[in-house]
């Protein structure tokens, strides 16, 4: 009786075996009395297909697979008596042409440690899960509720956070237990509420960073097992801290163990080359018009959710399975049915996982990297949007890095890049990222890019982590950024923890500690990201003196924060805000407090509005505002 049946095979067919990944690939069965491992692997056109591992001395000719019925559905099918787990195999697949193509199995759960390329037989079916409250609580929210949760994200490279001394760049590194240990109380005391894992699905080549996956249903093996990876995840959700993976759909690479011409025919992308392959890349493109490869994709995103408890997919490289020409010259590409640049069957790929996902796993989200004016990125599919919960902001991050890199003799002339995102905040569910992609190939680290001499940067710095605290949108900042990375990141060293001794970098962690505890505490910071009712501009157009004043609201009123940020190194000593009503405002947040570094030792922390018109308000106070200034108060 084969594993693989005809129902399954019609599921696979219709892009609908939402437990693929439970049929496909090496699984542990027991057939009659014999104990050992059921194979299985999707080759449409291939002309015989072979299992090869160790335990058949890797002999291309011995365990030879059959075709299940229905035979046009293309899987090959081989139980192996004996086999066990750990075993080491691959697929010898012979073309129709003749030619032999070694391939690891693109179902496997786990895989060999680069540079070797062999599949590995595992369970990740028995995991001991201790995560019930943090699932029982996941599964109590529901879309709209999940809007109104803090989200401040910690963008984390496993292999390059923190490593062993004398691992070398190509050792060293932390595995996933060791992680757990080391990287969930810092994450828990700095106040993030969740991390992302960068590079977490197997691939090749480590300075790929992960965005070239070779085994999209195996946690990478340089830092451990599956069940390694499973017991970090949980042990994060036990310290109730979100885990986000990116997962990367868009495009894999060429590697001849790879995706790529998997039976000697393009099997999982599109065989027009002008639509499976990325010129700038180097890399194919998915075909998303074939189900079996939808199936392949969906069954990935449903296996990191489902069976190891991921509370939401970062999708990369959106806009490059959205748009046909997509870093493409003309000639380069093919217009859709209609004539257009759309990818038709990428758009309906995204309705379709994005609704099954989060229709399925209540409290998950769906997130993606999409760097276009594409409408409805974060719409419901039934109006035509793409079902996704978040979309990263990229405006936000291109006007406000802009703006943070000018002398701030010139700010007045762009104050407007840092008021426009709010002009259109209502359109999307924005997270406001400050990513890995803004602090590498030559971009400088993000205390670099700020200008002035040493201690200007970093007063800028806290000025530029404060507005972004405080503005609409979740929060997403890559690690390093917390500490003011001097380098740029590399994923060949660690990050330079040593900076931490010297006060100024010392001050920035603090600062952003600060900010994010204050970001977690108060409701006003998050329940209300997506409307103009959870934010409010004081003044929005102190261009001359480039200041920014602004509240954000709770739902029931209670315990609004007022944001004042000075952007110039002139101190504003008659400096008064108009104020919303005539009640104490309290200083939750000083960037002159003399726990940043600072020399306000005796400013009071409590501040009565007077019957003074400031801002078009009948009220104000009077604030005197330092240079670089950041005042925070409760009312």
């Amino acid at each position: 009786m084969s594993n693989f049946t005809e129902m399954d095979c019609y599921l696979f067919g219709q892009a609908t075996h939402y437990d693929i990944y439970r049929k496909m690939g090496a699984h542990r069965m027991t057939e009659g009395r014999k104990k050992g491992v059921c194979f299985d692997v999707w080759a449409p056109h291939a002309a015989q297909v072979f299992v090869i591992g160790d335990f058949n001395d890797w002999n291309e000719t011995s365990h030879e697979m059959k075709r299940v019925k229905p035979e046009t559905m293309g899987v090959y099918e081989l139980f192996i008596p004996g086999v066990e787990l750990g075993a080491m195999y691959k697929f010898l697949i012979i073309a129709q042409d003749g030619t032999k193509h070694y391939k690891a199995d693109p179902y496997a759960t786990y895989a060999q440690v680069r540079p070797e390329t062999a599949s590995i037989v595992a369970d990740i079916d028995h995991f001991q899960w201790s995560d019930d409250a943090w699932m029982k609580e996941r599964k109590s929210l529901t879309q709209e509720t999940v809007y109104k949760q803090p989200m401040a994200i910690y963008e984390v490279h496993p292999g390059s956070w923190m490593r062993h001394p004398g691992g070398g760049e190509d050792g060293g590194f932390y595995s996933y237990r060791e992680l757990a240990k080391a990287l969930i109380p810092y994450v828990k005391e700095m106040g993030y509420t969740h991390v992302e894992l960068m590079g977490i699905s197997e691939y090749p080549f480590d300075g790929s960073w992960g965005y070239q996956v070779t085994g999209y249903y195996a946690p990478t093996s340089r830092y451990g097992t599956p069940e390694d990876f499973a017991y970090l995840v949980n042990e994060f959700h036990r310290n109730k801290i979100g885990v986000i993976l990116d997962w990367v759909p868009a495009h894999f690479p060429r590697d001849a163990h790879g995706l790529a011409m998997f039976d000697g025919t393009p099997t999982y992308e599109y065989a027009d080359p002008r639509k499976g392959e990325h010129p700038d890349w180097g890399t194919k493109i998915f075909d998303y018009s074939k189900n079996e490869t939808k199936n392949f994709l969906i069954g990935s995103a449903l296996m990191w959710v489902e069976n190891y408890h991921i509370d939401g997919l970062r999708v990369d490289a959106v806009a490059s399975m959205l748009y046909l020409d997509y870093g493409k010259q003309d000639g380069q590409w093919v217009p859709n049915i209609y004539g257009g640049n759309k990818n038709l069957e990428a758009i309906e790929f995204f309705k379709h996982i994005n609704t099954l996902i989060l229709g399925r796993n209540p409290g998950a989200v769906m997130i993606a990297e999409e760097s276009t004016a594409w409408p409805m990125v974060t719409g419901p599919a039934e109006k035509d949007g793409l079902n996704f919960s978040y979309k990263w902001n990229m405006g936000w991050m291109h006007d406000f890095l802009d703006y943070m890199k000018l002398d701030p003799y010139f700010r007045k002339d762009n104050h407007n890049k840092m008021t426009f995102a709010m002009s259109y905040n209502e359109s999307e569910k924005y997270i406001l990222v400050l990513s890995h992609d803004e602090v590498v190939h030559l971009k400088c680290s993000m205390l670099n890019k700020m200008p002035g001499l040493e201690g200007d940067k970093f007063k800028n710095l806290m000025a530029g982590y404060a507005f972004m605290m405080g503005h609409s949108g979740k929060k997403l900042l890559f690690m390093g950024q917390e500490f003011a990375q001097s380098q740029e990141w590399s994923e060949k060293r660690e990050l330079d923890w040593y900076l931490l001794e010297d006060p100024n970098h010392k001050k920035i962690q603090d600062w952003v500690k600060e900010l994010l505890h204050i970001y977690r505490k108060n409701r006003c910071m998050y329940e209300l990201d997506t409307s103009w009712g959870g934010f409010e501009w004081i003044n929005a157009d102190d261009r001359e003196r480039s200041i920014f004043s602004f509240i954000r609201k709770s739902e029931d009123g209670k315990n609004n924060l007022l944001f004042v940020i000075n952007f110039t190194p002139v101190a504003r000593d008659d400096y008064r805000v108009g104020v919303p009503k005539r009640k104490t405002y309290k200083l939750i947040l000083n960037s002159e407090d003399p726990k940043f570094g600072g020399s306000d030792k005796n400013r009071p922390d409590s501040y009565k509005p007077e019957k003074v018109e400031s801002d078009n308000r009948k009220y104000s106070i009077a604030y005197p505002l330092p240079a670089y200034g950041v005042a925070v108060f409760k009312f």
